[in-house]
């Protein structure tokens, strides 16, 4: 559906017209889907957050974590009690701040992330099958741009 320059500004007043709201539309779509194709692996999207964060960045501390999951350091607590409980994540005492616990994905850990990771690639894919490469890329760097400009 295309709308032309005039159109957008007659229905700016609207809330389908905002940016705003279309991104958090957007992103409660790809939560809920997600949390679906997640949900048969018994795994929560802040869970598959954290793990994917480990996987990139090995080692991190509670709050470090949290902060690049989107969540609390509270929350964040809770979900590595859970993983740690279930052998995925196993935490240790930094080597020169031992009160910090670093968090490390195990073996079992990154198993789970990757099966988990083939279905959240699955959605996104999905999510933007009706775009071209450049338009992917284009919406990709926009994106980026937005937040930046927040930042």
């Amino acid at each position: 559906m295309e709308f032309s320059s005039d159109t957008a500004y007659e229905d700016s007043g609207r809330l389908e017209s905002r940016v705003g709201y279309q991104l958090k539309r957007v992103q409660h779509d790809l939560r809920m889907v997600m949390e679906g194709r997640l949900r048969e692996l018994d795994v929560t999207t802040p869970q598959y957050a954290a793990l994917s964060v480990l996987a990139e960045e090995p080692g991190l501390s509670n709050a470090t974590l949290a902060r690049r999951s989107f969540v609390t350091p509270q929350t964040m607590n809770q979900i590595l009690f859970r993983l740690e409980a279930a052998g995925l994540v196993e935490r240790r005492a930094h080597p020169e701040h031992g009160r910090v616990l670093q968090a490390f994905l195990t073996e079992e850990g990154e198993k789970l992330r990757q099966e988990c990771a083939g279905r959240v690639d699955a959605v996104e894919e999905r999510m933007v099958s009706g775009l071209s490469q450049d338009e992917r890329s284009n919406l990709l760097e926009l994106l980026r741009r937005c937040s930046a400009a927040l930042r």
